[in-house]
């Protein structure tokens, strides 16, 4: 077995975000902007930060950070709330009952059909590398914040 490299694991890691939204209902998370979709992942990861920190870790410009956490918290899917100890910063997160929520849309629909089509593959014969993902997400991005 051959070793994977650091370019090659960056590119798989793109390759696995375009196959999952391309399996996400179109209703949901796929229409929101890239932008937006980098502040959720970032806020899942790091729940309780500030607007500043989210800036810092995206790169994204402070104004759209600012306005994506405005208009995903008017949306229900991001809890804002002033910083204790500076009250002039706010702090966000997943809004409560936000990640179950999605955990049930989500289970709605299946990766299995995208996985085939991008392999060139029938549905079932992807089973085992949909069990091997599920256990890699598990491994290393739980979803409970």
């Amino acid at each position: 077995m051959r070793n994977v490299n650091g370019l090659e694991l960056l590119l798989l890691g793109h390759r696995l975000i375009r196959l999952g939204e391309d399996a996400l209902p179109p209703s949901h998370f796929r229409q929101l902007s890239r932008g937006a979709r980098t502040v959720v992942v970032d806020v899942f990861s790091h729940p309780g930060s500030s607007i500043k920190e989210i800036t810092e870790r995206t790169g994204l410009p402070q104004s759209l950070v600012s306005a994506t956490v405005a208009k995903l918290r008017d949306a229900g899917i991001m809890a804002t709330e002033p910083d204790p100890a500076d009250r002039r910063r706010t702090l966000v997160a997943p809004a409560p009952g936000v990640a179950e929520r999605g955990q049930r849309l989500a289970g709605e629909t299946t990766v299995d059909g995208v996985l085939a089509c991008a392999m060139g593959m029938e549905a079932d014969e992807v089973k085992e590398i949909v069990t091997q993902l599920d256990a890699l997400s598990r491994r290393l991005a739980p979803l409970d914040p």
